[in-house]
């Protein structure tokens, strides 16, 4: 048994560097990283909840508020953002302007409704934070039915 854990260990081993050849060749035929740790780590949300209100509390630094979209419906809240980033450089020979633009967009269901017309966003200090009252549940009715 121990030889075969052995083998299992060398085949893994051997798919890890084959896998980070092929990702290696495409970030370099690209010129750019497939995934960008950034973008994965820099905009999440965290969503909290108290009696009466949902909170979404979203890190989303170096973001222009006006570049901020946020939609909700009753269950989803969806956060679309834009980062523009200008870099000059100005050498004895040559200027360089390099122009980059991310975007992102998280959408998470929400455990509950809520009243959407009465949602509040503020922006501070690159933390996005969303109120949202939830809606009053609905009382099930229940009708007695005569069986003829």
């Amino acid at each position: 048994m121990p030889g075969l854990i052995i083998w299992k260990d060398q085949e893994i081993n051997r798919m890890k560097k084959d896998m980070e050849r092929l990702l290696s060749k495409l970030r370099n035929d690209f010129g750019m990283p497939l995934f960008s740790r950034t973008d994965k780590s820099a905009h999440f949300i965290q969503l909290s909840e108290t009696q009466d209100y949902l909170i979404a509390e979203a890190q989303v630094p170096d973001i222009d508020p006006e570049n901020l979209e946020i939609s909700i419906t009753d269950e989803l809240l969806t956060i679309k953002g834009e980062v523009k980033r200008e870099h000059v450089r100005q050498e004895k020979n040559y200027n360089s302007i390099e122009r980059r633009r991310d975007t992102f967009s998280r959408t998470i269901k929400l455990p509950c409704r809520v009243k959407i017309e009465d949602v509040e966003a503020t922006y501070q200090e690159g933390v996005l934070n969303i109120s949202m009252p939830k809606c009053k549940p609905e009382i099930a009715r229940g009708v007695k039915v005569k069986i003829k």
